[in-house]
C-alpha cells in the first residue's frame, strides 16, 4: 500500500515535471505532483474516450501512459494558464 502511495507521487512528480518543461510553468515538487497526477487522470479518461486506452485500474508505467499523462497534464496546465487569465 505504502509503496503504491510512492509510485504515484513519484510518477505525479515526474509527469507534472515533464509537462511543466513543456509548457514553460514553473511549480513546486508539490504542484508538478498535484498536476501530474490530476492531468494523468485527465490523459487517461480523455484517451478512453478516443479509443487509445481503457478506463481500469492499476499501475503500468511504460511509454504509452507517460505520453498520455504528460498530454493530460499540459492540457490541465493550459486551461488552469486560461483560467488565471495568463497566455
Amino acid at each position: 500500500m505504502l509503496i503504491s502511495i510512492l509510485l504515484w507521487l513519484l510518477f505525479g512528480a515526474l509527469i507534472g515535471w515533464i509537462a511543466g518543461m513543456i509548457m514553460k510553468s514553473k511549480r513546486s515538487l508539490l504542484g508538478n505532483i498535484i498536476f501530474g497526477i490530476i492531468g494523468s487522470i485527465i490523459g487517461g479518461f480523455v484517451a478512453a474516450l478516443l479509443g487509445f486506452g481503457s478506463i481500469r485500474g492499476g499501475f503500468s508505467f511504460d511509454i504509452w501512459n507517460i505520453v498520455i499523462s504528460v498530454a493530460g497534464a499540459c492540457l490541465l496546465i493550459f486551461i488552469v494558464g486560461i483560467l488565471k487569465g495568463k497566455k
